[in-house]
């Protein structure tokens, strides 16, 4: 049994946003410190064989943090400590917006899943990008998650998402605009073509690069195909797929499937498996693939259906802080059994 295996049952009497950040002001509290050094000794997994290189930047490893978790790049240090090969924080809003009201956050412990309906709360573009230029970075990529502002109107939307770009322009290793989440009014509607081209085209003409796009699993084919065109047509440099989903699958068995908002964890893992598959089928840009990960097999079906690199959250709630640690291990073991000298040599082997 494991420390956290100890430790959970004290976490889950907590509410869930309670013990979320409970969890990030310990994060907070060793992130600089020896703590972090030993924390590097116990979970980061140091292997060739994990390393991928994509849209241009060089990945240690596949597994990274999913945005949600760093919503104000407040630990990225800490989390690259914990075996993770990249952090993606945000989502960061031009405005500093306080987010929906509480409860937002609920756990289906009997589904291993989470619903969030959090409305992109977070400290606004200003302040999270002082603190990036301020803070030291981490060793391993880190991408910027943009949303919108839940007070700009949809048809202000481009200037809204640039003003937080050029705020975090210069501490990026990638870009993600964030057009999928649930918990704003209105923002999934900007996931067509005309709203698409606009926003990112906007984004590609200031400079950011690489710029990738993160789609929703409620999206229909036509409009998964219409935001690939977009991706073509503007050279982007790579899609994420997915987000949450407002779906609620009939396998759930949690009293709190009813509460509203984005269901991630374990019962949209085949979902999303099979938008990645779909979308590394339609384009030639890496994919970075997200939805229900939570131990080394779930990641590498994601990686055999094409996904260059996976990003994890939920799975940390339920398996805690050696997870990146105990994926990348067992990745190389499944590595070994089907005979592939490194993680690349597996992205889209299935397709």
């Amino acid at each position: 049994m494991s420390a956290y295996d100890l430790l959970k049952p004290a976490l889950f009497s907590l509410p869930p946003e309670t013990a979320h950040n409970a969890t990030h002001r310990l994060l907070r509290a060793v992130q600089g410190t020896p703590v972090q050094n030993a924390l590097r000794r116990r979970y980061v997994v140091s292997d060739p064989r994990l390393e991928i290189e994509a849209f241009g930047r060089s990945f240690p490893t596949p597994v990274g943090v999913a945005a949600g978790f760093d919503k104000n790049a407040e630990v990225p240090r800490a989390l690259a400590a914990l075996g993770f090969g990249h952090v993606e924080v945000g989502g960061v809003t031009a405005e500093r917006q306080p987010g929906n009201p509480r409860p937002r956050m609920f756990r289906l412990r009997e589904d291993e899943a989470l619903i969030n309906r959090m409305g992109f709360n977070n400290h606004g573009a200003d302040a999270v990008g002082e603190r990036l230029d301020r803070e030291p970075l981490p060793d391993v990529p880190v991408g910027i998650n943009v949303g919108k502002s839940k007070s700009t109107p949809l048809d202000e939307a481009a200037g809204d998402y640039l003003y937080t770009y050029e705020r975090v322009a210069d501490a990026g290793d990638y870009f993600a605009v964030n057009v999928s989440s649930p918990n704003t009014p209105g923002l999934r509607e900007l996931q067509n073509r005309e709203a698409l081209t606009e926003i990112l085209g906007t984004l590609a003409d200031a400079g950011a690069s690489p710029l990738l796009v993160k789609l929703s699993p409620d999206l229909a084919t036509a409009a998964i195909e219409d935001a690939l065109a977009v991706v073509d047509d503007l050279d982007l440099d790579g899609v994420i797929a997915t987000n949450t989903t407002t779906s609620r699958p009939e396998s759930l068995k949690s009293p709190e499937r009813a509460e509203r908002g984005g269901l991630s964890g374990k019962p949209i893992e085949e979902t999303a498996t099979g938008l990645v598959r779909f979308v590394a089928e339609r384009t030639d840009v890496p994919v970075i693939g997200v939805g229900g990960v939570s131990d080394a097999e779930g990641a590498y079906e994601k990686i055999r259906a094409g996904a260059s690199l996976v990003q994890l959250y939920t799975g940390l709630v339920y398996e805690g802080p050696g997870l990146a640690r105990d994926i990348n291990e067992e990745l190389l073991d499944l590595l070994d059994r089907d005979g592939f000298s490194s993680v690349e040599e597996a992205v889209g082997t299935d397709l």
